[in-house]
């Protein structure tokens, strides 16, 4: 860019005169270098206040905007940034000077240039987040001026520098704010939560405020299936022509969501009541997401897989296991979120589950040595898992399920899905923790419930085989001679 000489600039003579006196310095690009640093300290944004300098800087924006003088206009954003960081009279004297509109107008101006200026956008949006934090007249200012249009179209540029500012932003208008949820997820503005969404899952963040954004939106308000929705797979398809693709069902987008709550859930499990729509919601796509196991390539590999749809698969699973760890804790709820997903038939899904996916690698090892006939004769309708530790998945949501919930033990001994479980208490290295989780079900299973613990007693030994790893838990593995397939009982 160039540089032009400040009578080309036509900034008055008073503006210029007061930054010098409050720099001490000769030029203006100097003052505004020395500036920027003495505001970098609460005393000196203090003592700056006091001299009221805020009012000159944003005129000199105003007078910079849609000049060529560009390390003019940054200098003077970076301090306007650093003005408003923490000091209350700064962000008061911002609003009232219209600030709002002036930093409006800057990023219009860089976000409508052939190539956006991240930069200045940043800078502009750093401002906004300072602003943001002084309370609720400052941040309704900020909601008049830029939602929705200016929030979308923010919200569209492809850098994490942009996207991690700008969901502080709205975050911070919003948290306290349930009527601003509602706006922000409604017809206007759910656009803007999808290309935040989109360009996170694109270019990814630096920092947890998107995460912040999407827990608000998800986890502690009921949208969570409107915004999975919209972020459905986009129709590529030309002249009513099928698109031939593994992961049709499900966009990168939806699997970077599922991934995102997820992590979330799991952070905050000990704090966050799901909402009953979201957990029937997750059910329905770990639902949807189960016809890949029949097509989808075997992965040796662990969440994430890289594959959209496998990913759908895992993290819907792991959204499960976490829901369903919640433990009845809120008593003054009638129907909590794990009594909607047993409803909806979760037991059963998981049971089935486990028996039609291939046993445990010691299981399996022990079942072939016990068997004399040719190895093509075994059913081999067994579906092989779809990624590292599926099987541990299913187990754990089917332990965490039964924790201190007799209705849910007595339920999984009538499916007969007691000696299921008993085959899982050991290690497996396609399911890491396996036997850990295998345990804990077994434990919950047992926990005050005579009538399992009586089952699971009188379990009797016929043509048992030995494997050592299994007799140290002091078991066996009992072939059904039908069926030819294993399971587990005591060795005693």
């Amino acid at each position: 860019m160039k540089n032009p000489s400040l009578s080309e600039q036509s900034i008055p003579e008073r503006i210029i005169q007061q930054l010098l006196s409050a720099a001490k310095s000769f030029t203006l690009e100097a003052s505004l270098d020395i500036l920027i640093e003495a505001s970098k300290s609460t005393e000196g944004r203090s003592d700056l206040a006091s001299q009221n300098i805020l009012p000159s800087v944003l005129e000199l924006i105003q007078r910079l905007i849609d000049t060529s003088s560009g390390a003019l206009l940054l200098s003077s954003l970076k301090l306007l940034r650093n003005l408003c960081a923490g000091e209350i009279r700064n962000q008061n004297v911002f609003i009232e000077q219209s600030g709002v509109g002036v930093v409006s107008s800057i990023l219009q101006y860089a976000m409508l240039m052939c190539d956006p200026d991240i930069v200045i956008i940043r800078l502009g949006l750093q401002v906004l987040a300072n602003v943001s934090l002084a309370g609720e007249e400052h941040q309704q200012a900020i909601w008049r001026e830029l939602f929705p249009d200016n929030f979308v179209l923010l919200a569209r540029i492809r850098y994490c520098e942009i996207s991690d500012p700008l969901s502080m932003i709205i975050y911070n208008l919003c948290s306290r704010h349930y009527e601003l949820v509602a706006l922000l997820c409604g017809d206007s503005g759910l656009p803007i939560i999808v290309e935040i969404t989109r360009t996170a899952s694109s270019v990814g963040f630096g920092e947890d405020w998107v995460k912040l954004l999407l827990s608000r939106i998800c986890l502690e308000e009921p949208y969570f299936p409107l915004l999975f929705s919209k972020l459905c797979p986009v129709d590529n398809s030309k002249d009513g022509e099928k698109v031939e693709s593994e992961d049709v069902s499900f966009s990168s987008e939806q699997a970077f969501l599922l991934t995102i709550i997820s992590e979330i859930l799991n952070e905050r499990i000990g704090d966050i009541t799901v909402p009953n729509d979201f957990a029937s919601c997750v059910f329905r796509i770990f639902q949807s997401s189960l016809s890949i196991i029949d097509f989808t390539p075997i992965c040796k590999c662990s969440l994430p897989t890289g594959t959209t749809a496998v990913d759908v698969l895992g993290y819907s699973l792991a959204i499960l296991r976490d829901i369903c760890a919640q433990d009845g804790r809120h008593k003054d709820i009638s129907e909590d979120a794990v009594d909607v997903l047993l409803s909806l038939g979760l037991l059963d899904l998981l049971l089935g589950l486990l028996r039609n996916v291939e046993p445990p690698a010691m299981i399996k090892k022990a079942l072939q040595q016990a068997e004399n006939e040719d190895r093509s004769s075994r059913p081999n309708s067994l579906k092989r898992c779809p990624y590292k530790g599926f099987r541990r998945d299913i187990v754990a949501v089917i332990a965490n399920c039964s924790y201190r919930r007799k209705h849910v033990q007595d339920d999984i001994r009538k499916k007969n899905g007691v000696f299921v479980l008993l085959q899982q208490c050991v290690a497996d290295e396609n399911n890491p923790f396996l036997r850990e989780w295998g345990i804990w079900a077994m434990r919950n299973l047992l926990e005050g419930n005579l009538e399992n613990q009586k089952l699971v007693a009188e379990l009797e030994v016929q043509g048992s085989v030995d494997v050592p790893e299994i007799a140290e838990l002091g078991l066996q593995i009992e072939v059904d001679p039908k069926t030819r397939r294993a399971k587990l009982v005591n060795a005693s």
